[in-house]
């Protein structure tokens, strides 16, 4: 576990360089008083993106993978949209800290600092007593999105691919962007 802790103290400060291009992930319709929204990501080199197909088969706004889908979550970065409810971003995280540690009373948190130059953001590793660890950043677009995000991934504790997993998981959550989203017009039918 400490190696996780040492890999996000370096990638942290850093934002990794987006590969080439700034492509929508994701997008939601409008919700009460949120707008439509969009999350922008180059996804890491080798990785797949989906919106439409696992994602919602599981019930969350996108998924970057590795390989072929497996339908385990460990090494899998989700996104999760939500309308805003909680007054700040510190209030996201320790209702999520509560909620963690209120499932696994012999878990433990640790913050790490994300600096995504977009929007401010802030993270926690969860280290579980089932030897799974789980990377968590939390991130706010601004009041007037409606909304706040969230990117996840767990992976087994001392897992061998574990640096290059949190170099690419730091990368997506330093580099994505909030988007209003305008859907585009409906095509014509003749």
């Amino acid at each position: 576990m400490k190696n996780i802790f040492l890999a996000l103290a370096l990638l942290a400060p850093c934002a990794a360089a987006a590969a080439a291009g700034d492509e929508v992930l994701a997008h939601g319709v409008r919700d009460g008083k949120a707008p439509a929204w969009a999350i922008a990501v180059a996804s890491p080199a080798g990785w797949t993106r989906d919106c439409c197909t696992y994602a919602k088969a599981i019930g969350v706004d996108a998924v970057l993978y590795q390989g072929e889908w497996t339908g385990k979550p460990e090494r899998v970065m989700v996104l999760n949209v939500w309308p805003r409810k909680l007054a700040t971003l510190a209030d996201e995280l320790a209702a999520d800290r509560k909620h963690y540690l209120q499932r696994d009373a012999k878990g433990k948190a640790t913050d790490i600092r994300i600096r995504n130059p977009h929007m401010p953001c802030a993270g926690v590793v969860y280290e579980g007593s089932d030897h799974v660890d789980d990377a968590v950043v939390f991130c706010d677009p601004g009041a007037v999105s409606g909304i706040r995000l969230s990117w996840s991934m767990s992976f087994a504790d001392g897992d061998a691919t574990q640096r290059a997993l949190l170099d690419a998981f730091m990368q997506v959550a330093t580099n994505a962007r909030y988007r209003r989203y305008v859907e585009p017009p409906a095509a014509k039918t003749p």
